[in-house]
């Protein structure tokens, strides 16, 4: 008993610290992203080429997970792919400081070369973490993560708010270097926190028990149906970019609360998290079924009005259903696909999610210069579509996912 609360204990510690770290590097990450594209703008880049790197990095980010994932389980260097990951991703932020002007050249490379910072690092972090995660409750660990990281996501863009305001916006390319020079900050706590905790805890593997597994990758029916549910919520679920472009549009809010929008919606991702986290480990996959529910309809209430009241009721939901993106969805991963293959697993996962939600968002984003409800109609139809392959996934004979997470 002694023992299994020592392990319960550093498995909690172990997380709490990989969620600090996410804090940090998100607060880095993130808060960039709210101001990138008037940066690269102001940089000299057309709105053209800020679509085409915004797509082609996050085609990065995802597409290169799968690679990764393999290369972590098959060498089981997790650490070192984590370590060098969060380094090229934080730190390509302050270098967007050293940018010159019309050097959106640079700027751009700096951009795609976070993304794959983030591709590297990702499926072996998740890996890690669902090895502690699984102590405590899969559902919980993830969740618990997904709460700090949204924090420093929320806390990113605020600082950055506050920056602009005390500075001023006279020469606002000059004001986002200051941000982002000042980003190099939690950049560097981030590197520090993760090289920290490779020492302190070199091997989390240890905090889940071995079990008699299959040491070779085949998709089972509950993966193929899973991934199928979550390719086409990713493919209805609109990026925050068409958001504000809509909220820009319509002057629903003022142009400079635009970047406090993104916050809110991170906040209100942080605390859904950690609710639809705990309702995993209780229900399972259907507590998936109920957040999709919830933020089916976010497309409603923010593309045909022009309601404030009504689009941030748009934008909760939209931050209901990234929160269960970012923390149930990996949990329910993590129970599916056995350890010795997990990073490949989450490699897939992220690599298929990826594709889809940038198809969906490059569909959508054309469908809105048509007609915003032919939008509405696409994102409402495959989220629904989406919850029909749950359950499906929830009644495949082969190994599912199960009703409730156990501790081992």
């Amino acid at each position: 008993m002694s023992r299994n609360k020592k392990v319960f204990g550093g498995a909690m510690i172990f997380l709490t610290l990989m969620g600090i770290v996410s804090l940090f590097s998100d607060m880095t990450h993130e808060g960039a992203r709210s101001v990138l594209g008037e940066y690269l703008d102001l940089a000299g880049a057309s709105a053209a080429t800020i679509g085409f790197v915004s797509g082609i990095g996050e085609l990065c980010g995802y597409s290169l997970r799968l690679i990764s994932g393999f290369i972590a389980d098959k060498t089981k260097k997790y650490w070192t792919l984590v370590i060098s990951g969060y380094a090229l991703q934080v730190l390509a932020i302050p270098a967007l400081a050293l940018v010159p002007e019309n050097g959106w050249a640079w700027a751009c490379a700096l951009v795609i070369l976070e993304r794959i910072g983030k591709a590297v690092k990702k499926p072996a972090k998740n890996t890690l973490v669902s090895f502690a995660a699984g102590e405590i409750g899969t559902g919980r660990g993830f969740a618990y993560q997904e709460f700090l990281d949204q924090l420093g996501a929320f806390l990113g863009p605020v600082i950055l708010f506050v920056i602009a305001s005390v500075k001023g916006t006279e020469n606002l390319f000059s004001t986002y270097r200051l941000c982002f020079l000042l980003l190099g900050i939690p950049a560097l706590i981030t590197v520090a926190l993760v090289v920290f905790s490779r020492v302190k805890y070199p091997d989390p593997e240890a905090f889940e028990k071995a079990k008699d597994e299959e040491e070779t990758f085949r998709f089972k029916k509950s993966f193929v149906w899973y991934m199928a549910a979550i390719c086409l919520f990713a493919f209805g679920f609109a990026d925050f970019t068409l958001i504000t472009l809509h909220a820009a549009r319509q002057q629903i809010f003022p142009d400079n609360t635009l970047s406090l929008l993104y916050a809110a919606a991170m906040a209100v991702d942080a605390f859904a998290a950690l609710f639809f986290g705990w309702l995993f480990d209780k229900t399972g996959l259907k507590a998936l079924i109920l957040s999709t529910l919830c933020s089916a309809f976010f497309s409603c209430f923010i593309f045909l009005t022009d309601s404030p009241f009504l689009t941030g009721a748009g934008i909760v939901l939209w931050g209901i259903g990234m929160g269960a993106q970012e923390s149930i969805m990996k949990a329910a991963v993590s129970k599916i696909i056995p350890r010795s293959m997990r990073a490949r697993g989450f490699g897939i996962f992220e690599t298929g999610f990826g594709i889809a939600w940038f198809l969906g968002s490059w569909l959508l984003g054309a469908l809105y210069d048509v007609k915003p409800w032919l939008l509405v109609a696409v994102s409402v139809t495959a989220q629904l579509l989406a919850i029909v392959f749950y359950i499906i996934c929830l009644r495949s004979d082969d190994r599912k996912v199960p009703e409730t997470a156990q501790r081992e």
